[in-house]
């Protein structure tokens, strides 16, 4: 099927959007991102106006402009009282009442405990945001030490996966732990155990050998968009090489166009660029994460769904003894947060400093309470 076309406009979802038909197929349910709680009339998200080629009308610009700057919240404002002492704000204010909704899993870890009693625990980790810090350069996202020997430890005791949306190569050269299994693009490139019925039953998943000559089941659901991403990749890179600070990165499955370094007057500039290159491809879409903008293929996969085919191939699914635990700070990580709430399955815990709605359970702040929760996991190896 051909994966382009001229008479098309790109849609901006929100990542968790329903889509039911797999492969290649239009999802005539996918609408343009659009902030909570906002009310638009029947039908008009999916029209958009062309009163001029390569124009956004005003409307969709101020909607994507406003999911672009909500994308990544701005630091809160310390004032100083006359005591020239720190004084709390409207924002500390709002967020401890958000933390009354989304407790700390430092805070709340004897209740976490109480819950993992006789039950195995499966851990999944975002890396970006959740193993090592936001940085201006994508390409210098490293991870501490300290908490690469803590990922290593908790993966001897707990079957241990890191899902991102960097592609799975990326992700490895960064980690460089083989006592893990990885999932790239948002979990559309998968390298988890073997398991029989698996490979029988996934036409798109093939018997392969990781790093160490292991045996695992290669799965990449989204292979037949290579050629198109890789196109669009390099179109991308093209059409934004004259704004400062924009960087595309190619992720495999997927094609990251990186705003966090440019002028927030030039962000309009930057969505604009990248829907002329998206209007002749409908089967790809784009999504937000923190900064960021996100072109990927139209299909039936997220993180949830990656959640569950490595319960499903660790042979974990379907088993009353089983918590998994997901820890993730975007918007592509709620996709599985909510399939552990949805399945009352196990929690979801978001990373971050400032309120927000989400479908996990608990909350942490950074990657150093992130580290500080993994050793607290690590008490309860027996």
């Amino acid at each position: 099927m051909d994966l382009k076309s001229n008479h098309a406009t790109p849609v901006l979802t929100d990542p968790a959007a329903p889509i039911n038909k797999s492969r290649l197929g239009m999802h005539s349910s996918l609408l343009p991102y659009s902030p909570p709680l906002a009310v638009f009339p029947p039908g008009i998200l999916l029209t958009i106006p062309r009163k001029k080629a390569g124009i956004l009308d005003e409307f969709r610009s101020s909607i994507w402009l406003d999911a672009m700057k909500s994308s990544s919240p701005p630091p809160k404002k310390i004032t100083k009282d006359v005591s020239n002492e720190y004084s709390s704000t409207d924002a500390d204010v709002a967020y401890n009442a958000w933390m009354a909704k989304y407790p700390s899993a430092i805070a709340s870890f004897e209740q976490i405990a109480n819950h993992a009693k006789g039950k195995r625990i499966a851990l999944f980790l975002d890396y970006d945001g959740t193993l090592s810090p936001i940085v201006d350069n994508p390409e210098c996202a490293f991870m501490s030490d300290a908490m690469r020997a803590n990922v290593k430890k908790v993966a001897k005791y707990f079957p241990t996966a890191i899902i991102s949306g960097r592609s799975r190569e990326k992700v490895y050269e960064f980690v460089r732990l083989t006592e893990l299994y990885y999932a790239g693009s948002h979990g559309m490139d998968i390298m988890g155990p073997v398991r029989e019925h698996i490979s029988n039953d996934l036409p798109d998943c093939i018997r392969s050998m990781d790093e160490q000559g292991k045996k695992v089941n290669l799965f990449q659901p989204a292979g037949e968009f290579l050629p198109v991403i890789d196109e669009v990749f390099r179109s991308l890179v093209q059409c934004t090489k004259d704004i400062v600070g924009a960087k595309v990165e190619n992720n495999k499955f997927c094609v990251s166009v990186h705003y966090r370094n440019v002028d927030e007057k030039s962000w309009t500039v930057v969505a604009q660029r990248v829907h002329d290159v998206l209007k002749d491809y409908p089967h790809l879409r784009l999504t937000h994460g923190r900064k960021v903008l996100e072109v990927r293929p139209v299909i039936n996969w997220d993180k949830g769904k990656a959640v569950t085919f490595l319960l499903e191939s660790l042979g974990l699914s379907h088993c009353d003894d089983v918590l998994p635990i997901y820890v993730g700070d975007d918007r592509t990580d709620e996709d599985a947060f909510k399939v552990l709430r949805e399945g009352n399955r196990g929690y979801g815990i978001l990373v971050g400093s400032a309120p927000k709605e989400s479908n996990a359970a608990y909350s942490l702040r950074d990657p150093l309470e992130v580290m500080e929760f993994l050793k607290s996991l690590m008490t309860l190896k027996k």
